[in-house]
């Protein structure tokens, strides 16, 4: 047997909210199976790890309900009491209720049956499934009632009680892009920066990248960088914890331009930095550095310097 783990069992009501529970636990980095029988519960805390995983400290949470093999409640509680004594194991149990009229409208809305009542109204299910539950209600020492919670509101309600002040970040990515070559698909934020003049009309400048410096600082010196940028970083700073907030797993900010190689690729790295600075870990990646300038793609300046809005 294992080192003593930390197990939360997810039971509960069918519609209450089990698997909305499972999916926010596993986004938190938890080890998740679902409908596992109890008399195997043995055999998968004795089970080697994945080849490539850190270490056996993540907790497990089991999903567990009337419709999982040899279900019973009573045999439940006595295995869980034997796992406690014998090894030691930190086991809650999470039930979720909810009242049998929502139940019923959320069968209603999704046309599924209820897994007690295949051939029957589903509020046969529902009391049924209640009357068979009553004893992991009242042993369960976690109650959740979702009757008035959106499964949005649910999953941050576990994510609250769950985290163990470890909540995690989502995965963030800042990217440049060129309008002229489409949007990146999976963006969630897109700034269009071809507002900044466009070093692409200054023959000296155009063959560099927004990484160079010469570019770099021809770009900030257009009278509305300054505080384009400050109210952009103002407003990812505003934005980003609350996108973790709300268990978002990824998050994707993309920046602009014509052809995706200078305006953008310098914002996106002066963003970055800044990200960084203030305890993120953004992915940095330039979509379209490498592509082949052309002044097509770029439209005609608006006046001899290369500044002002161009046509696109």
């Amino acid at each position: 047997m294992a080192d003593p783990k930390n197990i939360l069992l997810v039971t509960g009501l069918s519609g209450a909210g089990k698997s909305t529970v499972l999916r926010t636990l596993e986004d938190l980095g938890w080890e998740v199976v679902d409908n596992l029988p109890l008399l195997l519960l043995d055999r998968l805390l004795s089970a080697a790890l994945p080849e490539g995983s850190e270490g056996d400290n993540k907790p497990l949470a089991i999903g567990i309900g009337a419709r999982t093999r040899d279900f019973d409640p009573d045999r439940i509680v006595q295995r869980i009491n034997t796992l406690r004594q014998r090894h030691g194991h930190d086991i809650g149990t999470l039930f979720l209720d909810c009242s049998g009229a929502e139940l019923e409208r959320r069968y209603s809305e999704t046309r599924r049956r209820h897994p007690l009542a295949l051939d029957r109204p589903a509020s046969d299910g529902i009391a049924r499934e209640r009357e068979l539950l009553a004893p992991l209600r009242d042993w369960a020492n976690r109650l959740i009632d979702t009757t008035d919670l959106t499964a949005n509101q649910l999953a941050q309600q576990v994510r609250e009680t769950f985290s163990g002040g470890r909540q995690g970040s989502p995965t963030l990515s800042v990217t440049s892009f060129g309008f002229a070559r489409g949007l990146p698909r999976n963006a969630d934020l897109v700034f269009d920066m071809r507002f900044l003049r466009n070093p692409h009309w200054v023959p000296a400048l155009r063959p560099g990248t927004g990484l160079d410096e010469e570019v770099s600082t021809y770009i900030a010196d257009d009278p509305a960088y300054d505080a384009a940028m400050a109210q952009i970083e103002s407003l990812l700073l505003l934005l980003l914890p609350r996108y973790k907030a709300e268990g978002k797993s990824y998050v994707t900010v993309a920046f602009g331009c014509t052809g995706g190689r200078h305006r953008s690729v310098h914002v996106t790295d002066r963003v970055a930095r800044r990200l960084r600075a203030e305890g993120f870990s953004p992915t940095v990646t330039h979509r379209d550095l490498a592509a082949a300038s052309q002044d097509s793609l770029e439209g005609a300046p608006a006046d001899g310097t290369g500044s002002g809005t161009q046509l696109e």
